[in-house]
C-alpha cells in the first residue's frame, strides 16, 4: 500500500490512470477564484431575512449573529477534511462521506445527497425571488401580469396553500436559470471570472444597506427592545412573548432557517480539484469567505430590522361570533406578507439608503444581480457534488460526464430539471425549510467526520489541522443543529420535518441501483484507494469502533426529544 503523500503526488502528476480518467475537472483557479464563486453566499441573506424577522420578531438580528458564529466555527473542520483530498471535487459532503463509508454504505451517500438537495434549491428560490424583484419593479402589485396563475397540482395535503403553478414569476425565473446555465457551461474559470464581476457589483448594495443606517443612526431602540420573541393573542394580534418553551421554539426555528444561509460559505471547498495549489488555496478560500459572511450576515439584518421594525396593523382580523379568527390581521413592517415571502425585501432595502426613486431602482437591479450571483454559486457547487458523487460510486454514472471545458454538464442539466419543478411551487419558504432538513443532517455527519478521519487516518498529511477544541466545538454544534431542527422545522409547516426526512431517504434506492446493479457491489478503484489509503489495518478495518454508531443513535434521540419539546 502506497503512502498518502506518494499517492497524492502521483495524482498531481497524472500517474494514476483511474483518477486521471475520472477527475476531468481542470486546475485553473486559485483561492481568490473560489472566493468569488462563493461570494454569492452573502446574498442568501435576502432569501430568508423576511421569514426569520416575521417568525422571531425583535430577536431576529441576534439569530443571524449567532448563526454565522456557528458557521464560522464549523468551517475549520471542513477546511481540514478538504485538505485530505486535494484530488476530489464536490465539497465537504464528499470528504465527509469517505469517513463514514467504512462504517455504513448507506450513511455516506445520505450525507452527499443531503448536501446536494440543500444547495440545489437555491436555483429555484433565487430565480423566483429575482423574477419577483424584476416584476415588482416594472409593474404594480395588482397588475394582471403579477396576479394571473395557472394551478397545476394542489399540494395542500402537505401544507396549506401549497401548489404547483405557472405564473409570470415562473416564466421569468426559467429565463434566469437558463442564462446561468449558459455561463457555467464554459467551465470553472469563466464562472469564476463572471462571478468576480457580479460579486463586486452585487456586494455594493449589501454593504450600503449594512452601513448607511449604522452611520446615520437610523436604528430606533423601539425596533429592538424589549428583546422578546413575538406571540399572538386570541385574535391573532402580535404581542410581546416570553422566553418560555414557545419563545425558545421560535428562536430555534429562526436559527434553523438561518443556517441554510449562514453556513453556506462552506461551498468554497467544493473546488479543491480545480485549485492550482489545493494545499494552500483550500483554507484561504473558506477562511476569507467566512470573514465576508460575518460582516454581511451581522450588519444587514441589524440595519433591516432598524429600518422596518415589527410594523403596525394594516387590516384588522375578522373575528366570527364564536371567537374564531376567519381572516388574520395584516401587518406592515417585518410582519408584512411580502416580507415573509421575500418578494418585498428588495423594494424595502432599495429605500433604506435614501436618494429617491432612481437610486431605489438602481439598487433593485443590483440586488437582482446579487441573487443571480447566489444562483451561480449554487449551480457551480451543487453540480460538482453530483459529479463527484457519481465518480465515487454513490450516484448513477451518467452524472460523471464533463464537457470539453471541464464543466459537469450532465450534473448541471439534472440540477436544472429538478429546480424547474421546485420553481413551480407556490411557497418558497416551505421549499427552503424542507431542503434545510437535509442541510442540517449533512452538517451533523460532516462535523463528526472530522474526528473519524483523525482516528482512521492519523498519519495523513493535513495542510490545515484544526485545533482540537475547535474540532470538538464543531461536534457539539452538530448536535445543537439537530436540536434546532427538531424544535423549529415545523414552524414553517406541520409537515416540514417529515417531508425533509422523506426526501433525504430517496437516495437509498438510487445508491442501491448504482452500487449493486451498475457496479456489482464494488466501489470504483479511486474510491477504494480513498477508503484504505495508507491504512495498516486489514481492508475494511474500523479504528473508531462503535463510536460512529453511538453518535448516530445519539443524533436520532436529540431530534426526537427536541421535536417533542417544541411548542407552537
Amino acid at each position: 500500500m502506497s503512502s498518502n503523500a506518494d499517492v497524492i503526488g502521483s495524482v498531481s502528476g497524472g500517474a494514476s490512470a483511474s483518477r486521471a480518467e475520472n477527475a476531468a475537472l481542470h486546475r485553473k483557479i486559485d483561492w481568490t477564484g473560489a472566493f468569488w464563486v462563493a461570494s454569492g453566499v452573502p446574498a442568501l441573506v435576502l432569501f430568508s431575512i423576511g421569514a426569520i424577522a416575521a417568525t422571531v420578531g425583535k430577536p431576529s438580528w441576534l439569530v443571524w449573529t449567532l448563526s454565522i458564529g456557528f458557521g464560522f466555527i464549523q468551517a475549520f473542520t471542513y477546511a481540514e477534511i478538504a485538505g485530505l483530498f486535494p484530488h476530489k471535487s464536490g465539497g465537504a459532503s464528499v470528504y465527509g462521506a469517505v469517513a463514514w463509508v467504512r462504517y455504513s454504505k448507506l450513511i455516506a451517500p445520505v450525507s452527499v445527497w443531503c448536501n446536494w438537495f440543500a444547495w440545489s434549491p437555491v436555483l429555484a428560490i433565487g430565480s423566483g425571488l429575482a423574477a419577483g424583484y424584476i416584476l415588482g419593479a416594472l409593474f404594480p402589485a395588482d397588475a394582471a401580469i403579477n396576479t394571473w396563475q395557472l394551478t397545476l397540482v394542489d399540494l395542500s395535503s402537505i401544507k396549506a396553500g401549497l401548489s404547483l403553478r405557472i405564473n409570470a414569476t415562473f416564466l421569468v425565473g426559467v429565463v434566469i436559470l437558463l442564462a446561468v446555465f449558459a455561463i457555467q457551461h464554459g467551465g470553472i474559470l469563466r464562472s469564476a471570472r463572471t462571478t468576480m464581476v457580479l460579486g463586486v457589483v452585487a456586494l455594493i448594495p449589501l454593504m450600503l444597506i449594512a452601513l448607511v443606517p449604522l452611520l446615520t443612526g437610523d436604528l430606533p431602540s423601539s425596533h429592538f427592545s424589549p428583546m422578546l420573541p413575538i406571540a399572538r393573542d386570541a385574535q391573532g394580534l402580535v404581542i410581546d412573548g416570553a422566553w418560555d418553551m414557545a419563545g425558545i421554539t421560535l428562536m430555534a426555528g429562526g436559527l434553523f432557517i438561518a443556517a441554510w444561509s449562514t453556513y453556506g460559505f462552506e461551498t468554497a471547498v467544493c473546488y479543491t480539484r480545480e485549485f492550482k495549489d489545493p494545499k494552500k488555496d483550500t483554507f484561504k478560500a473558506i477562511f476569507y469567505s467566512g470573514l465576508l459572511c460575518i460582516v454581511v450576515f451581522t450588519l444587514v439584518p441589524l440595519a433591516f430590522q432598524g429600518h422596518l421594525g415589527l410594523g403596525e396593523v394594516v387590516t384588522p382580523p375578522v373575528v366570527e361570533a364564536d371567537g374564531t379568527v376567519s381572516t388574520p390581521a395584516v401587518y406592515s413592517g417585518m410582519l408584512a406578507p411580502e416580507i415573509y415571502s421575500g418578494m418585498g425585501v428588495a423594494n424595502v432595502m432599495s429605500h433604506m439608503v435614501g436618494g429617491g426613486e432612481f437610486v431605489a431602482n438602481v439598487l433593485v437591479v443590483m440586488l437582482v444581480l446579487a441573487v443571480l450571483l447566489s444562483i451561480m454559486t449554487s449551480m457551480a457547487g451543487s453540480s460538482r457534488t453530483l459529479y463527484q458523487a457519481s465518480v465515487d460510486g454513490w450516484l448513477p454514472r451518467y452524472l460523471s460526464h464533463v464537457n470539453e471545458h471541464g464543466a459537469p454538464t450532465h450534473a448541471m442539466w439534472t440540477d436544472l430539471g429538478f429546480n424547474l419543478i421546485l420553481l413551480l411551487m407556490s411557497d418558497y419558504v416551505f421549499v427552503l425549510a424542507c431542503s434545510n432538513v437535509g442541510y442540517i443532517m449533512f452538517n451533523f455527519l460532516n462535523l463528526n467526520s472530522g474526528w473519524i478521519h483523525r482516528i482512521d487516518r492519523p498519519d495523513w498529511e493535513r495542510p490545515f489541522k484544526a485545533p482540537k477544541i475547535v474540532l470538538g466545538l464543531g461536534v457539539i454544534l452538530g448536535f445543537v443543529n439537530l436540536s434546532l431542527m427538531g424544535l423549529g422545522a415545523d414552524i414553517y409547516g406541520a409537515g416540514t420535518l417529515t417531508a425533509g426526512l422523506v426526501f433525504a431517504s430517496l437516495i437509498i434506492p438510487v445508491f442501491l441501483y448504482r452500487h449493486y446493479v451498475q457496479d456489482k457491489g464494488q466501489f470504483p478503484d479511486a474510491m477504494l484507494e480513498d477508503m484504505h489509503l495508507g491504512d495498516a489495518l486489514p481492508k475494511g478495518g474500523k479504528r473508531a469502533g462503535i463510536l460512529p454508531y453511538v453518535t448516530l443513535a445519539a443524533g436520532v434521540v436529540v431530534v426526537i426529544v427536541a421535536h417533542n419539546l417544541a411548542v407552537y
